[in-house]
């Protein structure tokens, strides 16, 4: 199972960013430049276990299942739903915010999946999905 991983510091504690980041239908907020259409299926909350949100990146449209949420350990995990976006599999993602000494917040942002192109795929997801995704919060949040 390969591993794509990325982290950065936010200049906001990690209250504020979990209070944005907790809401698995709010890509379309915070990531507008990029998310549009975002909507949860079947009635569910966007922060309910098994809730589905479905997507537009871009031109693809992308459907996720919320795998699990703690607002304890400020994270949660989804996996990809049919048809997949990328074509790996056993894809799981996490999102967790923890917070540094100085008021600010560490964000970890990851996914481990299947495939045989692990190079390709790692790097992709960590430059092309989680980097812009995390960029764009940072710009959220500073407004």
């Amino acid at each position: 199972m390969a591993k794509s991983y990325y982290s950065t510091v936010l200049d906001h504690d990690a209250e504020t960013v979990w209070a944005v980041v907790r809401d698995f239908n709010g890509l379309a907020t915070w990531w507008s430049a990029s998310v549009s259409e975002s909507h949860i299926e079947d009635g569910k909350a966007g922060d309910q276990v098994g809730a589905i949100r479905s997507f537009k990146l871009g031109d693809a449209t992308i459907r996720e299942r919320l795998m699990a949420l703690s607002d304890l350990d400020r994270s949660f995990s989804y996996a990809f739903e049919e048809p997949r976006p990328f074509p790996v599999d056993n894809y799981v993602a996490t999102a967790r915010v923890r917070p540094v000494a100085d008021g600010r917040s560490f964000v970890e942002y990851y996914a481990e999946f299947d495939h045989a192109d692990v190079d390709h795929w790692t790097a992709f997801f960590a430059a092309e999905v989680f980097a812009p995704a995390l960029a764009a919060l940072s710009e959220y949040l500073g407004r």
